[in-house]
């Protein structure tokens, strides 16, 4: 391609309210545009790296026995009604009614049109197991899009969907979807962990996500460097700290004055907030066919922990959660800076699985003002339900080997879930199984969003001048820059194309520093220049983006070192691709 003709302009200034590097860069670079909020054009040179990203994507998918297919983007809203997701997903989701006034669905994943395909093309055992998978354009409307193409509205996403007939072969699957997640992310040169999640709106038994740790991450991980445990802070576990076993003594009521806080409380009394019991209030949300639940949660944890509202979601089994309000508080009986279950009744009341081992602690009298010492779940109160809602962070101890963890900011570009029967049972997506029985199939459901994938790969990849694309994904191999010397450009150009690689040809009358900049800019992996200087030195200057030296390359040698510079610049990513460890 000649720039001259290329579709995409670079820029010098870094637009206006952009933050994140990666979109810094790939606005400059003239790789896209913004159309409104969460939208963007994706210009000739995104294009193609993408191309190649969403190529490596179906090598992988197929070594490990997909089959590519295409779905809809618009779906009729009873596949969504059937599962209870047009009910329980919010305004993210994209709702409209078509012309006959019939309800529809921009796509934001496929798991209901996969299941309802399975109706028809899967009816024996024999079938299965099956691997499907589409990349495909998707819609979510994110009320915060933000980080160019980290966090948008419309995307791009392979999605692929196992069928099988057992737990035991959905395993099988999830462990080769684990495996092949990470030979992707290494192919495109984007270091990933693999961290324990929540299973969110899926639904299902299992999920992880795969993880590029960096600041602009919105995700919060909870991590040990000793023996590698990684989970999403929505779920992550610690190991808690006990005290020691003591005497239960008798409630007594005292006077705490302007002590609606732990932290004031503790000062007050002069006891650590390990022995203080914090009361948190949530209106938690139950989308039951179209109409709408509402329940009062009472939720207590240690004054030393927080209350990690994606547990306590879970443990409820809310659609939503929502802070309650002081009147909503007042209601149930009890009063806000100061409350406690003592004495309440009809009232959700769930508690952190630290709180019935720590004996006599302070808690709210449900009096403005005033404090019970020496409260204890189970004598004083009854909880509904114990579990564990406590936040893991910094400092915490490891639930595997005890070390404190430490917690890092990360982008998700991948998830993988274990759904089990819960999409093909609503649907009716069933086999004949092989003792004559009819049963639902057992689902997986795995995506990776490319274009978010190609922001962490420039977020990755750049430096103070611009991107520097790995081989596997730049859109061009080589940019040849021509100083002049143009009917020598141009037969090295050709000469080039007809080797088969892939070249973007600066044929511009730029001035050279322009040529440079704009080469460092846009960051192909090597840079050839064709100038007098070189020339008259015997040759053509090579250059790899992702290095200082320059070395001066006979013209008759260019076709077979540029075709070993390649060679070694995909080795090197070759050798990133190793067996990860099944966690």
């Amino acid at each position: 391609m000649r720039l001259s003709h290329h579709f995409g302009s670079t820029l010098r200034e870094v637009p206006a309210n952009v933050e994140a590097i990666s979109h810094q860069l790939l606005v400059r670079a003239g790789f896209i545009r913004q159309l409104g909020q969460g939208l963007f054009s994706y210009l000739p040179l995104a294009k193609r790296a993408l191309t190649k990203i969403e190529n490596i994507l179906r090598e992988e998918m197929n070594a490990i026995g997909g089959q590519e297919m295409t779905m809809p983007v618009a779906h009729p809203a009873e596949v969504w009604q059937a599962t209870g997701r047009w009910y329980s997903i919010g305004p993210e989701m994209a709702r409209f009614k078509d012309r006959k006034d019939r309800d529809m669905v921009l796509a934001m994943t496929h798991e209901e049109v996969v299941a309802d395909l399975c109706k028809t093309e899967i009816r024996s055992y024999r079938q299965l197991p099956q691997l499907v998978y589409h990349i495909q354009t998707k819609f979510r409307d994110d009320p915060r899009p933000r980080a160019g193409l980290i966090r948008v509205r419309e995307f791009t996403m392979k999605d692929s969907y196992s069928l099988d007939v057992d737990e035991a072969g959905l395993d099988k699957q999830y462990r080769a979807h684990y495996q092949a997640y990470f030979n992707i992310f290494n192919r495109c040169g984007v270091p990933v962990i693999a961290v324990g999640s929540d299973v969110g709106m899926m639904g299902g038994s299992l999920a992880h996500e795969y993880m590029y740790l960096t600041p602009i991450g919105e995700d919060t991980l909870v991590l040990c460097r000793k023996c590698g445990y990684a989970a999403n802070r929505q779920i992550a576990k610690f190991a808690k700290s006990m005290p020691p076993a003591e005497e239960l003594k008798p409630i007594e009521k005292v006077a705490t004055p302007d002590c609606k806080s732990i932290e004031s409380l503790a000062n007050f009394l002069g006891v650590p907030k390990s022995k203080t019991a914090k009361a948190v209030f949530m209106i938690a949300g139950h989308e039951e066919e179209g109409r709408t639940r509402e329940e009062f949660i009472f939720a207590i944890v240690r004054g030393d922990m927080d209350v990690n509202e994606t547990k306590l979601s879970n443990a409820v089994k809310a659609d939503w959660l929502r802070p309650a309000t002081e009147d909503e508080i007042r209601n149930v009986g009890a009063t806000p800076g100061y409350a406690s279950p003592i004495g309440l009744s009809g009232v959700k009341v769930v508690v952190d699985d630290a709180v019935p081992s720590s004996p006599n602690l302070v808690a709210g009298a449900n009096d403005a003002g005033y404090h019970l010492l020496n409260t204890n779940a189970g004598r004083d109160y009854t909880p509904t339900l114990v579990t564990d809602l406590a936040a893991a962070g910094d400092g915490d101890a490891c639930i595997n080997c005890g070390q404190p963890l430490y917690t890092s900011r990360g982008v998700e570009v991948g998830n993988i879930f274990k759904l089990g029967t819960r999409y093909s049972a609503a649907i009716g997506a069933t086999f004949l199984a092989a003792d004559g029985t009819e049963k639902p199939i057992v689902m997986g459901s795995y995506g990776i969003g490319s274009g978010r994938l190609l922001a962490c790969v420039a977020e990755e990849h750049h430096d103070d001048k611009g991107l520097i694309w790995p081989i596997t994904v730049a859109p061009y191999q080589v940019h040849l820059v021509a100083l002049g010397e143009f009917e020598t450009a141009d037969r090295i150009y050709d000469a080039l194309l007809k080797a088969g690689i892939e070249v973007l040809y600066d044929d511009r009358s730029e001035s050279p520093g322009v040529k440079f900049a704009d080469a460092d800019l846009i960051g192909l992996p090597i840079r050839l220049t064709v100038a007098a200087k070189a020339l008259k030195s015997g040759g053509l200057e090579l250059k790899r983006r992702d290095r200082a030296d320059k070395t001066i390359v006979p013209e008759a040698d260019l076709i077979a070192r540029v075709q070993a510079e390649i060679k070694a610049l995909r080795d090197e990513i070759a050798a990133r691709v190793v067996e990860v460890p099944f966690k």
